[in-house]
């Protein structure tokens, strides 16, 4: 792809690719930035995985996240949209479309992954219509709850992995 899929007010979102690589590793190496997202490590693999499963979801489905780019720059501020989900646990995300962001501290506060999930759900929405959303966040990321409480998204069950409890939310077709 030789340009972003779309913009919003301040970020270009582009199609996963092998140069994000770097990018994801740089992103996901602050602890802060990770401590909403389970237990997982990261490092070189996980996050070549990452990418991996953000371009298999395009593959596969046509959609998934978007590398979030300052606005004509190559500079990646995270990773957002909707992706082909398989949590394994049921409950409402296993088989589905499941909106998730992930974006580097110093965006933190300035409404960046609001404005980029509600187009991330705006494309897709235009795309694939009357499509169930889920969503999946830790009980602690507040700020995130919130995201996703101005995009409409309820809460519809829990899931307890380990000592954190994953609040599940959906946005119904």
């Amino acid at each position: 792809m030789s340009g972003p899929e779309f913009s919003t007010e301040r970020l270009d979102l582009w199609r996963p690719a092998a140069r994000d690589h770097e990018a994801l590793i740089d992103l996901l190496a602050d602890e802060e930035v990770r401590q909403h997202l389970g237990s997982r490590p990261t490092g070189t693999v996980e996050e070549f995985n990452r990418l991996c499963r953000n371009a298999g979801s395009w593959a596969l489905f046509g959609y998934g996240i978007f590398t979030c780019r300052a606005r004509g720059s190559d500079e990646v501020l995270g990773i957002c949209g909707v992706f082909h989900s398989w949590r394994g646990f049921g409950k409402g995300l296993d088989d589905t479309p499941e909106i998730g962001w992930i974006f580097a501290r110093k965006t933190w506060g300035q409404g960046i992954a609001s404005e980029t999930a509600r187009a991330s759900l705006a494309w897709f929405d235009a795309t694939f219509p009357g499509r169930r959303v889920g969503c999946m966040i830790n009980d602690t990321n507040l700020p995130s709850l919130a995201v996703a409480a101005k995009l409409g998204f309820v809460r519809y069950d829990e899931q307890v992995d380990g000592d954190t409890t994953l609040i599940l939310l959906e946005r119904p077709a």
